[in-house]
C-alpha cells in the first residue's frame, strides 16, 4: 500500500514510521526543508536507538528506512492510496490542502485528516469528491500511543470507513470510531481532568501540588492534571478547551480558566519554558497529604470525567468499549471511565453529582440523562 503523510513534524514523522513499520510504502511531503532535514535526523535516531534497545533487528531498521522516501512536490504523491494530512491546526489552511490534493490523487485514494478538534465535515466539504475524506487522529508519539481515533464525517462513504479501520487495525492500532464532534472522544472526555482540578484550585480548596498528589495517589494516574498540562504546554492545552468550549456553543461544562489563560498569555507554557503552574527552576512544593482532602479531590475529578463519558456515550459519540478503550490507550488513564463508573456504582455517580448541582447550582455540574436513567433501572455499563 502506499500512503503519504503531508507534515514532517513529530506527528507526521511518527505517523510515517507507524506506516513504513506495517510495510506501506511512504512518501513524506513538507514545503518547509528545515523540518524535513530535522524529520530524516529524528528517524535515524529513533531507528538507532530501537536497534540499540532490540526492538527491531538490522533487517527491520532498512526495511523501515527504505519504505520511506520525502517528496519534493505534491504532485509526487499522485499515486497514493491514504494521504494523512498532519499539519498546522487551521481550518482555512486544511481546506485549501484538501482542495489542491483532490487534483492530484487518483479519486479512488482515501484523504484523511489528523486534525485532533476540526470538523472533519468542513475539511470534506473543500472537496468535490467529498464521500472519501476522514479523520485518522493519532496520539503522540505516534509509534508509542496504541489508540487512533478514527471519525467518519456526514459526507464519508461507509465502505472507505470501513476500510480506513481496517487498515489502521493491520498497523496494530486499537481503533476508536468516533462520531465527528468537537474534540471527538478524548479532547472532549478528557476536559475536566483539567478543568475540574482548575476549578478546585481556584476555589483554594488545594494548591498545584496537592491536587497533583492525590489524582495519582487514589486515583493511580501517572501525572496530576497540572504536571500533564505543564508537560503537553499551555499554549496546546489552553487553546483545546477554548476551542471545544466554543464548539459546544459556551456549555459551562468546558469552560476554560483565567488561571491557564494568564499563563498562556505570560508565556509560561510549561516544562518548554522551565515555568507553567510550576518553576522548574526552583524546588518543586510539596503536597498537603491529608488523606480526607485527598480522596475528596480525586473523586470529585473522576465523577466528572464519568459523566462526560456518560454523555458522549448518551449522545452516541462512540460505543462504552470505544470510550473506555480511547481513554485507557490514548492518554493512559488507569481504567476505562464507565468501568470505573460501574466499580465506583451509578448511584454513588448520581449522588456526587448531585450533590455538586446543590452546593453550586451550576449547570456544569448536571447529571448526564443515561447516568439517572441507569440509576432509576438499577443497571451498569458492561
Amino acid at each position: 500500500m502506499k500512503v503519504a503523510v503531508i507534515g514532517s513534524g513529530t506527528m507526521g514523522s511518527g505517523i510515517a514510521q507507524v506506516a513504513a513499520t506495517a510495510g506501506c510504502v511512504v512518501k513524506i511531503y513538507d514545503t518547509n526543508l528545515e523540518a524535513i532535514a530535522k524529520s530524516k535526523s529524528a528517524l535515524e535516531k529513533t531507528m538507532a536507538t530501537l536497534l540499540e534497545k532490540g526492538k527491531i533487528n538490522a533487517e527491520e531498521k532498512a526495511m523501515i528506512f527504505g519504505n520511506i522516501a520525502y517528496a519534493h512536490s505534491i504532485e509526487d504523491l499522485s499515486d497514493s492510496d491514504l494521504v494523512i494530512e498532519a499539519i498546522i491546526e487551521n481550518l482555512d489552511i486544511k481546506r485549501k490542502l484538501f482542495s489542491e490534493l483532490e487534483s492530484v490523487v487518483s479519486g479512488n485514494a482515501i484523504l484523511a485528516s489528523n486534525t485532533s478538534s476540526l470538523s472533519i465535515a468542513s475539511i470534506a466539504a473543500s472537496c468535490k469528491k467529498s464521500d472519501r475524506v476522514i479523520g485518522i487522529h493519532f496520539f503522540n508519539p505516534a509509534p508509542l500511543m496504541q489508540l487512533v481515533e478514527v471519525i467518519p464525517a456526514v459526507q464519508t462513504d461507509s465502505k472507505v470507513l470501513e476500510k480506513t479501520v481496517e487498515i489502521i487495525s493491520g498497523w496494530k492500532k486499537v481503533v476508536a470510531v468516533a462520531k465527528d464532534t468537537p474534540g471527538f472522544i478524548v479532547n472532549r472526555v478528557a476536559r475536566p481532568f483539567y478543568g475540574e482540578a482548575l476549578r478546585i484550585y481556584e476555589e483554594g480548596k488545594a494548591d498545584f501540588a496537592t491536587i497533583d498528589w492525590a489524582m495519582k495517589t487514589f486515583g493511580d494516574f501517572r501525572m496530576g492534571p497540572f504536571e500533564l498540562m505543564d508537560f503537553i504546554g499551555h499554549d496546546v492545552n489552553y487553546v483545546v478547551t477554548e476551542t471545544v468550549f466554543t464548539a459546544f456553543y459556551f456549555d459551562p461544562r468546558y469552560k476554560p480558566s483565567f488561571t491557564q489563560k494568564r499563563l498562556t498569555e505570560a508565556g509560561f507554557l510549561g516544562r518548554k519554558t522551565g515555568r507553567g503552574f510550576y518553576n522548574y527552576a526552583e524546588e518543586l512544593p510539596k503536597p498537603n497529604e491529608a488523606a480526607v482532602l485527598g480522596k475528596q479531590i480525586f473523586e470529585r475529578v473522576l465523577v466528572m470525567l464519568i459523566n462526560d463519558a456518560a454523555e458522549a456515550l448518551f449522545l452516541n459519540i462512540a460505543s462504552a468499549k470505544d470510550i473506555d478503550n480511547a481513554m485507557t490507550k490514548g492518554v493512559n488513564y488507569p481504567k476505562g471511565l464507565l468501568a470505573w463508573a460501574d466499580e465506583m456504582g451509578i448511584d454513588w455517580c448520581v449522588n456526587a453529582l448531585d450533590n455538586l448541582y446543590n452546593e453550586y447550582h451550576e449547570d456544569r455540574y448536571r447529571c448526564s440523562p443515561l447516568l439517572r436513567k441507569m440509576h432509576n433501572e438499577n443497571r451498569k455499563f458492561f
